[in-house]
């Protein structure tokens, strides 16, 4: 999402997700006693979505005849936000990702530009100045084939906890953010977006491959390939020198 009215407010309507309802489904047993058979499902990641969207997983029940009782027949999860993509993907236009109005975006649209990818967040203490530097950064290279992809993320002290629409009209007002917004996500974990796998497999941090916080930064090239990694705390003017390399090239 991009903010493009004269002041800067985006207002548009999410579309409320569809949730599968789950249909009970009575068997019948033998003994013994089922206490460490079924487990409750209270313990499912509080980050787990469960929806329409997803693969349906069906618990087979064979019957026998013995104590009677209903299990839910149907579950399903959404193991993230983003749209699946291919297994063997060699760049990140391979992608395709939802923006902030839930709408696809296939990444391969950006062919030919220098992208900074960034997790952002409304909340942080390095919320203003990443934002402003960003800014100033999108101001200074759009023309000449930036682009910057802002996946705002809750994950990180749950400093971004807004809803789509909140997480743009902020980025919008506050800081007259005119690079694209998109859905947000989750970037560790086995719930990260598939772009975000990808974007760390390419480039690994000091500390390990997982994202470390707010704000953390990926580099890439006019083909796809990740070129570069950028701690949360490096300045995005600091980098000026290596967008001018690829913008360049």
């Amino acid at each position: 999402m991009v903010c493009t009215t004269s002041t800067n407010r985006i207002l548009f309507t999410l579309f409320s997700r569809n949730r599968t309802s789950n249909t009970p489904a009575t068997a019948r047993f033998a003994a013994p006693p089922l206490s460490d058979s079924f487990r409750s499902f209270s313990n499912i990641p509080h980050h787990t979505h469960i929806s329409s969207f997803t693969t349906t997983t069906t618990l087979p029940i064979k019957a026998k005849i013995g104590l009677s009782f209903s299990i839910p027949k149907l579950f399903s999860f959404r193991t993230d936000r983003t749209m699946a993509t291919p297994s063997n993907a060699n760049s990140v236009h391979d992608f395709t990702v939802k923006d902030a109005r839930g709408k696809n975006v296939n990444l391969g649209d950006y062919k030919g530009k220098v992208l900074l990818i960034v997790n952002v967040a409304s909340q942080c203490g390095l919320t203003n100045s990443n934002y402003t530097e960003l800014n100033q950064l999108y101001e200074k290279y759009k023309g000449k084939g930036l682009e910057i992809l802002a996946f705002p993320c809750n994950q990180f002290g749950e400093q971004e906890p807004g809803t789509n629409e909140q997480i743009v009209e902020f980025a919008c007002t506050r800081f007259k953010a005119e690079f694209p917004i998109f859905d947000k996500v989750d970037v560790n974990g086995d719930t990260a977006a598939p772009i975000y796998k990808f974007l760390k497999s390419s480039k690994g941090g000091l500390l390990g491959d997982n994202i470390k916080w707010n704000f953390s930064k990926f580099l890439v090239d006019k083909n796809g390939n990740v070129v570069e990694r950028y701690a949360p705390t490096t300045s995005p003017l600091s980098i000026e020198k290596d967008l001018q390399k690829l913008l360049d090239a």
